[in-house]
């Protein structure tokens, strides 16, 4: 089976770190799984790593993307880290208006 098949059965977040055999802390994951796998999938479409042909490459890349997203929340937390648009919300937000709709 490829990595991506193996994959196909993987529903939580813990599911993916013992799958990649990646050591957490139950407690974290539990509060921070849905940011953990976000950011996992974000990394994933940042690099395309299933475009990759050598499956023990792609799976040395998706453990290090997934060791990099679990990491983030160790290191920092969700407020920080901004994963969901929710926490992004206050921040400024670029608005480009054009000349014409000034004219009016």
């Amino acid at each position: 089976m490829s990595l991506d098949e193996d994959m196909q059965d993987l529903v939580s977040a813990e599911d993916f770190l013992d799958f990649f055999q990646i050591a957490y802390d139950a407690e974290r994951v539990k509060v921070y799984r849905l940011h953990i796998l976000q950011r996992f999938h974000d990394y994933l479409s940042r690099e395309k790593p299933n475009q990759l042909t050598d499956e023990a490459e792609k799976h040395a890349t998706y453990t290090r993307l997934l060791q990099q997203a679990y990491q983030d929340f160790v290191d920092s937390n969700a407020q920080t880290e901004k994963v969901f648009k929710i926490f992004r919300r206050d921040e400024p937000q670029e608005v480009k208006i054009s000349v014409d709709s000034l004219r009016r």
